[in-house]
């Protein structure tokens, strides 16, 4: 099926790295944006040759050459243009189409595509700011949040009622073709085929390619509906595959930051912006794709994925991790990140600030954590059987690997997960002493040494901090779980003092009022209370008793049982490897199974 020539070769441009070509003969350095080295195409000792990965061209302050990853292939293997393009085509695995020879009528075509859409987002942001669009700018304004700045920086708008984008186009000399083509009028089959509008009582929100060319719309619904997002249909310069949003001006600050943040929506990219955050892309409504992925690395080598902390953002997780294991390269991954106390990056930032969100992205995950948290989930492993079956599943991922000194790595990696999980120890060496090894060697009348049923469990920060806002919020918690936090390991931080003295001043005086506790503990710990983001979190959301009692006893009994686990495994490496002592280890392994099987019978109630 013949294609347009220009389309093929911008998908061809899209797919292929200009700088993993280019770096395949000639040895570039970075310098700032770009990439040098010495010129392949004239003789020089001190490097001339630059290549511009996002702009896509190379070119030689010495000698003056220039050109894209096309040229490049034709120039340094002295190949035709058809030949170079076979070449690439191969190498991005396309299939080379039949080129008509209407090839540039259809680039001059598509120019006028991409003009009808500019157009197009004049007319939905000059309706946003008229009397029919009020409604849509409060929303904006309001609900949102956003600055007139952000609404024009993101040519924001809105669509009314009653076909007037057609009527608009029309007055302009567009035909209803080029309206159908480009998605921005559908036929109604019901009605005679009448043509109408395809988004209509929609803020708009236009959606452009790398270059800042408008190809698509995604249209946010107002009122109560369905589909709450509605983006445009494919058309022949839309493929909603390989583009994220707000690339082509998220791309210069991701690549000077170092940063790029994939979260899940238009709203969220905006949000981020807004606060300073300038290096946010999302996918167009639909799960990650390879091709969006892709995108991503010509900008940054490791962007990173936020995602919900609720279920449903592990699970997208979780699929994102399929899509990207087949196209790791080397120097080329991706982060996580999970949001825990909001359900999007535009509410966590509305009320608990950038400085909690900057956090998150300095505690970014790597994909081999996500992946070993995927070959993991809904596991037992109560069985040698089910420990190799667990084992060999977690290779079965890592054979979706197609890099081969990545997959080398990762088995690695896994290996070594496996063995500290299972407890699995390498045999020690024979040893070179004459003197038999025996067993039982320690004196019948020698005491077996006491043991700890289970050492204190220790609590992060963060925790300790939710259990302070909780019994702060509600005082009534501090007798109902001052008893169960002393088995606890609190550590050396202030926060922990103020839980502490919190615990205390219920002894001394009664603080079962909210407020009269806050100023009791504000004497001492003003600084502490002020920064109790938690706080201000759990008043603003109106969390209740039962939901907060959940979430402390889900936490402790999280740090008991991975307190348990650890112990649990420290006594089965000792029985292996000190057979002399097993008699004194077995018992404890036991009443640590006990203690661990007790908790767990006691979550499930």
């Amino acid at each position: 099926m013949a294609e347009d020539l220009q389309k093929f070769l911008d998908e061809l441009r899209t797919r292929l790295s200009l700088t993993e070509i280019i770096g395949e003969k000639v040895k570039l350095h970075r310098r700032g944006r770009d990439a040098v080295g010495l010129c392949p195409f004239h003789n020089e000792k001190t490097p001339s040759f630059s290549v511009n990965e996002n702009k896509g061209f190379y070119h030689c302050f010495g000698c003056g050459a220039h050109g894209d990853i096309i040229s490049f292939v034709m120039n340094t293997e002295n190949l035709p243009f058809i030949e170079a393009v076979k070449k690439l085509a191969s190498r991005a695995n396309m299939q080379l189409p039949a080129f008509s020879k209407e090839s540039q009528e259809a680039v001059m075509k598509r120019q006028s595509l991409y003009e009808i859409m500019d157009i197009t987002a004049d007319y939905f942001q000059k309706c946003l700011f008229m009397p029919v669009g009020a409604h849509a700018l409060k929303y904006l304004r309001e609900k949102r949040k956003f600055s007139d700045e952000t609404i024009k920086k993101f040519r924001l708008g809105y669509a009314p009622s009653g076909d007037g984008l057609k009527a608009f186009l029309q007055s302009r000399g567009i035909s209803e073709n080029d309206m159908v083509d480009l998605g921005l009028v559908s036929i109604n089959e019901d009605r005679k085929n009448k043509v109408r509008d395809f988004f209509f009582d929609r803020v708009m929100i236009p959606i452009a390619d790398k270059h800042g060319n408008t190809i698509a719309f995604g249209g946010r619904i107002l009122k109560d509906g369905e589909p709450k997002y509605l983006n445009s249909p494919e058309t022949p310069i839309f493929n909603k595959r390989r583009i994220l949003y707000n690339m082509n001006l998220a791309k210069d600050a991701a690549y000077t930051q170092k940063r790029l943040i994939i979260c899940e929506g238009y709203m969220d990219v905006m949000a981020l912006d807004s606060f300073n955050f300038n290096y946010a892309v999302a996918p167009l409504g639909t799960a990650l794709t390879e091709e969006q992925v892709m995108e991503a690395w010509k900008v940054c080598t490791t962007p990173i994925l936020c995602f919900d902390g609720d279920s449903a953002g592990i699970k997208a997780a979780i699929r994102s991790v399929d899509r990207i294991l087949p196209i790791l390269r080397a120097g080329c991954s991706v982060n996580y990140i999970f949001l825990k106390e909001a359900k999007d990056p535009d509410e966590l930032l509305h009320s608990l600030g950038p400085g909690i969100f900057e956090q998150y992205l300095n505690k970014s995950k790597p994909l081999v954590d996500i992946l070993w948290h995927k070959c993991k989930m809904s596991r037992v492993f109560d069985t040698p059987e089910q420990k190799a079956l667990f084992e060999k599943d977690v290779f079965a991922e890592v054979n979706k690997i197609k890099d081969t000194p990545i997959r080398a790595y990762y088995g690695q990696e896994m290996k070594r997960r496996i063995t500290e999980l299972f407890g699995i120890q390498n045999k020690p060496k024979k040893s070179t002493d004459t003197k038999p090894i025996t067993k039982n060697t320690r004196k019948p009348s020698q005491p077996i040494k006491e043991y700890h049923l289970v050492k204190k469990p220790p609590l992060d920060d963060l925790f300790i901090r939710k259990i302070a806002a909780a019994m702060i919020m509600y005082p009534q918690l501090i007798s109902q779980y001052e008893e169960r936090l002393s088995i606890f390991e609190f550590g050396n931080h202030r926060m922990s003092k103020m839980l502490n003295e919190i615990l205390e001043v219920s002894h001394q005086d009664d603080y079962s009022d909210s407020e009269n506790l806050l100023g009791k503990l504000k004497l001492n710990y003003q600084q502490e209370i002020e920064g109790l983001w938690e706080l201000g979190m759990y008043k603003m959301q109106n969390t209740t008793l039962p939901d907060i009692k959940k979430e402390i006893n889900d936490g402790l009994s999280e740090a008991q049982l991975k307190q348990l686990d650890k112990e649990i495994k420290e006594c089965i490496t000792l029985m292996k490897n000190n057979t002399d002592n097993t008699d004194e280890n077995y018992p404890k392994y036991q009443q640590l199974i006990k203690e661990r099987n007790a908790l767990l019978a006691s979550i499930d109630k």
